[in-house]
């Protein structure tokens, strides 16, 4: 078994990105992104009710990457560290051979390639870094834009599996080339 470590937090760096790590003054844009009717029309989680939640999953989410247990980014333009969306690996096969990629974007920043570029880094970072022999996506079957950049790059419907807290998702998986 592979043993993950993601400290020092790997920033990714891209034509036009900075993935970097979450951090608290990320609170409010987080809360922002997770309330946002766009982006959450096809997630099934319970809404955010105050913006002490974009802290409390902050505060969440960097005791998951110091313990190793998720890595997961900010996605900023290179010229701004401004919150524009997110994305992660987590959901970890006991083994570590496994990990499931999770992605949000503001509604102004989609259409244009970004969560792309994004994804191209986080999953060369996750067969080459961290050593997944592969990357599972749950997306709702009615979300043809992540159904879309799924199969754009690489990933392949697993029509025999069911996700058990969700009938209305399907499953995508990517084995590392």
């Amino acid at each position: 078994m592979n043993t993950l470590n993601f400290l020092p937090f790997p920033i990714i760096k891209t034509e036009r990105l900075v993935l970097r790590q979450l951090i608290i003054t990320d609170a409010e844009d987080v809360y922002a992104l997770r309330t946002n009717k766009d982006v959450t029309k096809f997630i099934d989680r319970p809404p955010s009710r105050s913006k002490g939640d974009g802290l409390a999953f902050v505060n969440r989410i960097t005791n998951s990457v110091r313990d190793n247990s998720v890595i997961y980014w900010v996605i900023a333009l290179k010229d701004n560290p401004k919150l524009i969306g997110s994305i992660c690996l987590w959901n970890f096969s006991k083994d570590h051979k496994i990990a499931e990629v999770g992605y949000e974007l503001f509604p102004e920043h989609q259409g244009k390639g970004i969560m792309s570029e994004a994804l191209i880094e986080v999953l060369n970072f996750g067969f080459n870094f961290a050593g997944f022999n592969s990357i599972e996506a749950f997306t709702h079957k009615d979300n043809l834009d992540s159904k879309n950049l799924l199969l754009k790059h690489g990933f392949i419907e697993d029509k025999g599996r069911v996700d058990v807290d969700n009938a209305n998702n399907i499953i995508f998986i990517k084995q590392n080339d």
